[in-house]
Parts: C-alpha cells; structure tokens; sequence
C-alpha cells in the first residue's frame, strides 16, 4: 500500500507493507485498552488502531440487533483504515455479533473474538466449579456456558451479570469505597460459593482486577481475557505472515464522543501522550 503525502510543498510516497498496517481494536469504551495493553506488551512492533464506541456505552442493556449495527459500522471504519486484523475487544459485541462479523466480512480480514480464546483456555484446565461475571447482553446470551459446556462436560459454570461495573469503571469509581461496595455486592452472591475461578466476562473488568481477587482473599484464578487474546493475536498473525518486523508502530485512538476518563486511562495504560480524536462515524 503507497500513501501519497506532501510536506514543504513537495510529494513524496510512505509505502506501507501489509506486515506493517495496523491492528484494529474496538470496544464500547475503555474496556478494550486492556486488550490493547497486553498486545502492545507482548507484541511491541505492533501499530493498533483504537475505537471506543463512547457514544453508545455501555452495549451490555442494549439489544443484539443494536450491537450488530455498531460493531459492523466499526469493523467498516477500521478496514478503512487499512487494518490487517480486527480484535472485537469487547464480551457484549463477541456474544452477540462476532458470528455475524464473520459472515458479512468473510475474506476481507481476520476476525478476533475475546470469548473464544478463553473458552479454550479453560477447556485445558481441571475447573469443578468457575463463575462467569459480564453485562447482561453477555450473561442472557448464553454463550459461555454454551461453548464452555461444549469442551468441559464436567464443569459447572454459574454466571452473574454485573450491569454496574461498566458505568462505574467509565465514570472513574475505582479503587474507592463506592466501588469495593458495588463489587463486594455482587460477589458475595450465594451463587458463586465454591468457585476455583472467575472470568471476567467483560474487558472493562481487569481494571479493577486487584479488588475482585480480593473478595476471593486471592484463593481463585480470575482470568481475564487481556494475554490470552493476546497470544491468539500473535498466533494468527504468525501464521499468516503478518507480524511487522520492520520496528515502526504507529498507535491511534478514536472515540465516538470525547470523555476526559478515556484520555485518562489511555494515558495510563500507554504511558505518555497519546494519538485520541473523536470520529463520528455514524453520520
């Protein structure tokens, strides 16, 4: 790919190999950073390209139909932009549109789910009891019971959707008494008694990681998506060819409506400066 660009009043072409486009990333908000995190860690050549669908958030209480709508209109503008992969970092959005992303965009790019590579990972281990906690769009879709029960016949799986987490996290409750509360609430459910692990059935959720090993006194493995996804990522790309080894990374970050927080986290998460524009989409 040749992109013309001028400086100083001259022309001058930047060609850009498919090993060094970008890897497209979508959430509903901040939640997706924390994939985006652990993929610049593990692979730091990497040039990502963020959207945080802010305008829209949380997708967990709104309908399948309304999130397929997004995450098509999403997937398009990160093409777009010349993705050579799309990472759907977000449960809702797996659980509800991941089948159908793969349909509408069969051979024009590699898709990546956030629930598929956790299923997996549970299926090689010996879990009598694990807790699944998400919005409700993930918890009332089914899916992890359904594809976890696939591989491990043997497992009980309980799931607890936990709808306030999300606009706790984005509104900047975390690490304070609202926050131990809310999530204290939730994890004392009778329901959850037992449990040798918990996945975070959200991306959101590793942000406040610490304090939900904590209601556990750290005795169960909370396993979130982040390094799983990660290394799933790095798999495909390897496969297919597609890993830059050219030492250029070049990392943007869209929202669909600008919020201080997000710029906040991303900063946190990525140390400095960051590329943040906001970008309607939907017009």
């Amino acid at each position: 790919m040749t992109i013309r660009l001028q400086a100083d009043g001259h022309f001058f072409n930047v060609i850009f190999t498919l090993k060094e486009r970008p890897i497209g990333i979508f959430d509903s908000g901040v939640g997706g950073l924390t994939v985006a995190h652990a993929i610049k860690q593990i692979l730091p050549g990497e040039s990502i390209i963020y959207f945080g669908d802010t305008a829209h958030l949380p997708y967990g209480d709104k309908s399948a139909e309304s999130i397929r709508f997004y995450s098509h209109r999403i997937t398009e503008f990160l093409l777009e932009h010349d993705s050579k992969v799309v990472l759907v970092a977000c449960n809702s959005a797996s659980a509800s549109a991941f089948d159908f992303l793969k349909q509408e965009f069969s051979g024009k790019t590699i898709l990546i789910d956030v629930i598929d590579p956790v299923v997996d990972y549970i299926s090689t281990r010996k879990f009598n009891k694990i807790g699944v906690i998400g919005t409700k769009r993930t918890i009332s879709s089914g899916t992890y019971e359904q594809k976890i029960s696939e591989k491990s016949l043997t497992t009980e799986v309980v799931s607890l959707a936990t709808p306030l987490l999300v606009p706790m996290i984005e509104e900047g409750f975390i690490f304070d008494d609202i926050s131990n509360a809310i999530i204290r609430s939730y994890l004392t459910a009778d329901a959850l008694n037992g449990i040798q692990a918990l996945i975070l059935g959200c991306t959101h959720y590793p942000i406040i990681k610490n304090q939900i090993s904590k209601i556990f006194n750290f005795n169960i493995e909370v396993v979130d998506s982040a390094r799983i996804v990660s290394i799933i990522l790095r798999d495909a790309l390897e496969k297919n060819g597609l890993l830059n080894d050219s030492g250029k990374s070049d990392d943007r970050f869209f929202v669909s409506d600008y919020t201080p927080y997000f710029e906040k986290i991303a900063r946190m998460f990525f140390e400095g400066e960051i590329n943040l524009r906001k970008e309607d989409i939907w017009s």
